[in-house]
């Protein structure tokens, strides 16, 4: 079987259905872990590797990596996806006035929000996308995800699994150093990730959890969301699943909406092509819409890429 090409230039832009399916077939993890296997490539991360992560540590600085869940979110209908809704079901004011019925002076504040779990900071599970309506290890879709959600590989497996070393590939950074930003359109390739990771003296390893910073959330918050959820974004080209496949990190996040570059690298109807490889196929973990920018700060003051 020939290897997929990790140039862009080599895509037949006339054709996804065959780029797709010559890297679903080269890199499809199916079976690796046990036909039961529900984590994916998060079985990468193995508690020696944690261990060795917790050295890093020096400074005990935390930061949240995470955007806002508020009304005035990137969300504006597309997918039917909307911005939280958030709602007081008992405030400070009920309290004061004493008419929330608790005895001894007691009371209390209390709330409801209701949103799509796109609207924000989020991982992509294995049971969001499929190929062909199979799902994550060859699954029938059908089976894992119903109306009673994922029932089989849904993310909340991943809660006591997901803590390794993380690495920051601060591409916009390495590649346009005066502005911090790389443009709506641009598809980041495998030799761009290796060249970040060599100029920042970073390398990566089996286990790690990759965080991508393009500068898109930054140019968002300066411009407006615009189509932020939903546009054209800079973001990994389709041809970094070798890539991906061959560093077996555990999980992979970027500041953008759609983790891979929009729009797509083809010119006939394509919809994200790389998800279609590396949720259902390799298994792997996707993050989307972090907020990498007080990180690529930190990370550049210190010089070091790893936490």
């Amino acid at each position: 079987m020939t290897t997929p090409s990790e140039s862009p230039s080599d895509l037949d832009r006339g054709n996804p259905e065959a780029e797709i399916a010559a890297r679903a077939e080269a890199f499809r993890n199916w079976g690796r872990w046990g036909d039961d296997d529900v984590l994916g490539t998060l079985n990468f991360i193995e508690p020696a590797h944690r261990v060795a992560a917790a050295g890093i540590v020096r400074e005990g600085r935390v930061i949240s990596l995470s955007q806002s869940f508020d009304t005035n979110g990137p969300q504006k209908g597309w997918r039917r996806r909307t911005n939280p809704v958030h709602t007081m079901t008992d405030t400070g004011t009920d309290a004061e006035r004493g008419n929330q019925g608790f005895p001894h002076g007691i009371g209390g504040a209390d709330d409801v929000i209701s949103m799509p779990l796109q609207c924000s900071t989020q991982w992509d599970g294995l049971g969001h996308i499929f190929d062909h309506g199979t799902a994550w290890n060859g699954r029938r879709a059908g089976d894992v995800v119903t109306s009673d959600g994922d029932l089989v590989t849904g993310i909340e497996h991943a809660a006591s699994v997901i803590v390794s070393r993380g690495v920051l590939l601060d591409v916009a950074r390495h590649l346009s150093p005066e502005s911090g930003e790389l443009a709506d359109g641009y598809a980041i390739t495998a030799a761009d990730l290796d060249a970040c990771a060599s100029a920042q003296a970073v390398t990566i390893s089996r286990g790690d959890i990759v965080l991508v910073r393009t500068g898109q959330l930054t140019r968002a918050r300066r411009e407006g969301w615009g189509d932020y959820a939903g546009g054209p974004a800079p973001g990994l080209s389709l041809t970094t699943a070798a890539w991906l496949h061959r560093t077996e990190i555990a999980a992979i996040a970027t500041d953008t909406w759609g983790f891979e570059v929009r729009p797509n690298e083809f010119d006939v109807p394509a919809f994200q092509p790389l998800h279609q490889v590396v949720i259902p196929n390799l298994g792997l973990t996707i993050g989307e819409m972090w907020d990498l920018d007080e990180l690529g700060t930190a990370c550049a003051a210190s010089g070091s890429y790893e936490f």
